[in-house]
């Protein structure tokens, strides 16, 4: 039975700045998704391709932090270098994944990398925030580094294209990321006038983002930087290209606990929300300059 679409949603009218070093366009938590619609997923900003030019400055955003979620960054063009308050920092290529776990609290800052910010050129990422259940709130720092060739790679018949596996299980392969909640996540490069099916458990909160090209879903129509939400019935989703294209598919078994969040923290309760800002001030994140 074909998961229904209950939506397709154009991609927001203006981007935001996140620091100076990403164009982002918030899909949600916004346009009426909210985040308990979409979870374990609490947020999505997709800097679409954009060229900020050459620059020794290096754009990007300053020491901040995070607690009680998680947050994967996607990268498809240019490189971004990260550090954080644990020791850990990388650099994330095209093809590559940095998977972040805050946890019980963690300093981070990312940037354009350094050679990068140098020449400039074509710019393509998309953050998500991953939320994390109450008995994993607390966990332990932890990265996951996952490079372009870790992936689970699924090449489609008939030179259809190839789906990276980055969490979750397709077609019996599975991704490197280790998650806290069952979570799917494929990185879809499907060339034109292929198609693909894909089935997802009829209880995940699905979504499908067009990072370029235009497709069929299930018989409707998706163009470029739209979102498509699906229905919580039905397991298949049927993919065809009208233009080669790049489509980043989500899935995730949803938490049903309540949020409490205010910035960079996301706990379940006010009080919780309160212990992070007191221990953030208190320094107990750690030191990053």
């Amino acid at each position: 039975m074909q998961k229904q679409i209950e939506k397709i949603y154009s991609r927001p009218l203006r981007p935001g700045m996140v620091g100076d070093g990403f164009r982002v366009f918030n899909y949600f938590p916004n346009n009426g998704l909210s985040q308990q619609r979409v979870s374990p997923f609490l947020m999505m900003d997709f800097n679409a391709e954009f060229d900020f030019g050459p620059s020794d400055h290096l754009r990007g955003v300053d020491v901040h932090p995070h607690k009680g979620f998680e947050t994967v960054t996607i990268a498809y063009k240019g490189s971004v270098a990260h550090h954080d308050s644990t020791g850990n920092s990388g650099v994330i290529n095209p093809g590559d994944v940095q998977w972040m776990t805050a946890g019980s609290g963690i300093l981070h800052k990312e940037y354009h990398e350094k050679e990068f910010s140098k020449t400039g050129g074509p710019f393509e990422m998309v953050q998500l925030w991953v939320n994390l259940p109450a008995k994993h709130k607390l966990t332990g720092p932890k990265y996951q580094a996952i490079t372009a060739d870790q992936m689970g790679k699924v090449i489609l018949d008939d030179d259809g294209g190839v789906v990276n596996v980055i969490a979750g299980s397709f077609n019996q392969h599975q991704g490197p990321a280790t998650t806290f909640t069952p979570v799917n996540m494929f990185d879809i490069r499907i060339n034109k006038g292929k198609s693909l099916a894909v089935n997802i458990p009829a209880d995940h909160n699905t979504v499908l983002l067009v990072v370029s090209g235009a497709i069929s879903v299930n018989g409707e129509k998706a163009g470029l930087h739209d979102l498509v939400l699906f229905k919580n019935t039905g397991e298949e989703i049927a993919i065809s290209a009208d233009e080669e294209g790049v489509l980043l598919l989500l899935s995730g078994e949803p938490i049903n606990e309540p949020i409490a969040q205010y910035g960079p923290f996301v706990m379940n309760t006010h009080r919780e929300l309160q212990e992070a800002f007191e221990e953030f001030q208190s320094g107990k994140f750690g030191v990053l300059e």
